[in-house]
Formats: structure tokens, C-alpha cells, sequence
């Protein structure tokens, strides 16, 4: 039976529906944005070419060179720290894995945290997405039902009777004498006799 509850309070949740809404509305209002940017990047273009052009190969190898050597002495650096307490005690090696490993533990547990947070803000937008949505629907079956009400002249529909009318005392009268009416046996055909051929 829990399992049965479990899934029906699952499968009722509107949250997974309104985070999708919520992400479709937060993409379409990253969308509205793409166009500015592209005048900017078309704008910021020439000058950025012209920047790239202007450069002299030589003074980016060397700046590279100068990166590349940095970054080696600095990863020399770090294995060598990282030998040198390496040598230190397996007891003290043993406690750092275990706060590291726990570290980890209450890292992932933050993020866990934090995406619950944002899935549910994303849900809370997308909620919020859907009433607007919901109310411009609304206004616009308001604007339509203006636009197609009439000008408000009354509008006098009469009536064709189908019977006779007959008078209100006659009415009362009439069902108390009727009796109900009973059907005639459906009577069957005469059958017709053969006569013999004259000879």
C-alpha cells in the first residue's frame, strides 16, 4: 500500500511540470537576449579581428613559452610537496584520505542541497510563468468575448407554439378524463385460398 501512496503522490506532483515551464520561460527570456548580442559581437567584431591580425607571432610564442615554463616549475613544486608529505606518518596519511574522503562526502551533500534549492526556485518561476500564462489567457477570452458581445440592444425571440393552447382550466380537466389509450391486436392478414385449376 505505501508503495501504491508513493506513486500516487509522485505521479499528482505538479513541481516536475512547473520546473519544466519555469525552464521553458527562463530559456525564452535567455533567447530575447541573443539578439542584442549579436549586434554587440557584430559591433565589437572589426576591432577584435583587426586586434588579432595586428599581433606579432613571435610575441605570442614567447608568451606562451614564458606560460609553459611557469606552469612547470609549478607542477615540479607541487610534486615535490606532495613526496615530501608523502614520507610523513601512514597514521597521518591515513586521517587525511579519511577527512578528505569526508570532506567529499559533505561537498557533494552541499551541491545536493543546492540543486534541490534551485530546482525548486526554477519550479517556483515556472509556477509563476504559468499564471501569467494563464492570465493572459484569461484576458484574452475577456478581449474576445467584448469583441464579439452584442451592441446591447435586447434581442426579443418569440416563441411558435407547437399545440394549440388551450385554455389554463382545461388543461387541469383534460388529463383526469383521458384514460390511457390501448392498442388494437394487430390483426392478420386473410390468407387467400387456392382454387384448383378448371379442367
Amino acid at each position: 500500500m505505501a508503495i501504491t501512496d508513493d506513486l500516487r503522490k509522485t505521479l499528482s506532483d505538479p513541481t516536475p511540470l512547473y520546473f519544466a515551464a519555469g525552464t521553458a520561460d527562463l530559456a525564452l527570456q535567455q533567447a530575447k537576449k541573443v539578439p542584442g548580442l549579436v549586434e554587440q559581437l557584430r559591433t565589437e567584431a572589426p576591432a577584435r579581428i583587426e586586434a588579432v591580425r595586428n599581433t606579432d607571432p613571435k610575441v605570442v610564442q614567447e608568451r606562451a613559452a614564458a606560460r609553459a615554463k611557469e606552469a612547470q616549475e609549478t607542477l615540479q613544486t607541487k610534486v615535490t610537496e606532495l613526496l615530501g608529505a608523502l614520507d610523513g606518518d601512514l597514521k597521518k596519511l591515513g586521517e587525511s584520505a579519511q577527512d578528505l574522503a569526508l570532506r567529499g562526502v559533505g561537498v557533494a551533500a552541499e551541491y545536493a542541497v543546492r540543486a534541490r534549492e534551485t530546482y525548486e526556485k526554477v519550479a517556483e518561476h515556472g509556477e509563476l510563468a504559468v499564471r501569467s500564462w494563464r492570465g493572459e489567457a484569461a484576458e484574452q477570452i475577456e478581449d474576445l468575448a467584448v469583441a464579439v458581445e452584442p451592441s446591447g440592444e435586447p434581442v426579443t425571440v418569440k416563441p411558435e407554439p407547437a399545440e394549440p393552447v388551450a385554455p389554463a382550466g382545461a388543461e387541469a380537466a383534460a388529463p383526469a378524463k383521458k384514460a390511457p389509450a390501448k392498442k388494437a391486436p394487430a390483426r392478420k392478414p386473410a390468407a387467400k385460398k387456392a382454387t384448383p385449376p378448371a379442367e
